[in-house]
C-alpha cells in the first residue's frame, strides 16, 4: 500500500474514532442529566423532614426538662426568713418569768411540803403566836403568788408586738414563696408563732390558777384556824376570865 495512502487512512481512523469518543461522551453526559427518579427524590425529601421533626421534638424534650429543672429548684428552695430563734426565745421569757415564782413554786414537791406545813388542820398545840406566824406565811404566799400571775401577764403582753411584727413577716414570705417547699416553711412556722402563743396562754393559766388555788388554800386554812382558835375560846379553864381593869389612871 501506497506511504502516503495509508498515512491518510490512519488519520481519518483517529478522526472517527475521536468523534465516536466525543459523541459517546456527550450522549452519556445528556444521560445524566436527563435521568431523574421522582419517587426516590421523594423518599429523600420525607426522610429530610422526618429527621428534622425529630430533631425538633428532641429540642423541644430538652426545653421541657430544663423548664421541669428549674420548678424543681424552686420547690425545693429554702425560704430565706426564720423565726424560729425569735419564737424561741419569747417562749424562755415566759419560762423564765414561770421558774421565777416566788415562795412556792411549780414543784409538786414543794407544794406538798407547803400543805402538809401551813395548810393542814390547825395543830392543837401550836400556840397563839404560831397560829398567827402560819396565818401571816399564808397570806405572803398568795400575795407572792398574785405577784407572780402579774408579772407572767406583763411579760406576755410585751410579747405582743413581737408575735405581730413576726407574724407580718411569715405571711408576706409566705405569699411570695417562689416555690412549695418556702409556702411549706412559712406556714409551718406560722404554726410554731400560734403555738408559742398558745404556750402563753397557758402560762398564764397557770399563773392565775395558781394564785386562785392558793387564795382558796389560805381561805379554807383561815377558817380552820378560826374554829381551833374558837374551841381555845370557849374551852373550859382556859376562856376568858373575867376581872378588873383600869382604863383610866387617877
Amino acid at each position: 500500500m501506497n506511504p502516503a495512502l495509508h498515512r491518510l487512512s490512519a488519520r481519518r481512523l483517529a478522526i472517527v474514532v475521536a468523534l465516536a469518543a466525543s459523541s459517546l461522551s456527550s450522549s452519556s453526559v445528556r444521560a445524566q442529566f436527563v435521568v431523574f427518579d421522582p419517587t426516590n427524590y421523594a423518599q429523600n425529601v420525607m426522610t429530610a423532614a422526618n429527621t428534622l421533626q425529630q430533631i425538633n421534638n428532641q429540642i423541644t424534650g430538652l426545653q421541657n426538662q430544663a423548664r421541669s429543672l428549674l420548678n424543681q429548684a424552686k420547690n425545693l428552695a429554702n425560704l430565706p426568713y426564720s423565726s424560729l430563734q425569735t419564737i424561741q426565745q419569747s417562749i424562755a421569757q415566759t419560762q423564765q418569768l414561770l421558774q421565777q415564782a416566788q415562795r412556792i413554786a411549780f414543784d409538786v414537791q414543794q407544794i406538798d411540803r407547803a400543805f402538809a406545813t401551813h395548810y393542814g388542820a390547825a395543830n392543837p398545840s401550836a400556840s397563839s403566836a404560831d397560829l398567827i406566824a402560819g396565818a401571816q406565811q399564808r397570806w405572803q404566799n398568795s400575795v407572792a403568788a398574785l405577784q407572780d400571775a402579774l408579772r407572767v401577764q406583763a411579760g406576755i403582753v410585751q410579747a405582743i408586738d413581737t408575735a405581730r411584727s413576726e407574724a407580718g413577716a411569715l405571711v408576706s414570705s409566705s405569699q411570695s414563696a417562689v416555690g412549695a417547699l418556702q409556702a411549706s416553711q412559712a406556714g409551718n412556722q406560722l404554726l410554731a408563732l400560734q403555738s408559742k402563743q398558745l404556750a402563753d396562754v397557758a402560762a398564764l393559766l397557770a399563773s392565775q390558777g395558781r394564785a386562785q388555788s392558793l387564795e382558796t388554800a389560805r381561805n379554807a386554812a383561815a377558817q380552820e384556824q378560826a374554829r381551833e382558835q374558837l374551841r381555845r375560846f370557849i374551852a373550859p379553864g382556859q376562856g376568858y376570865q373575867p376581872g378588873n381593869v383600869s382604863m383610866f389612871h387617877n
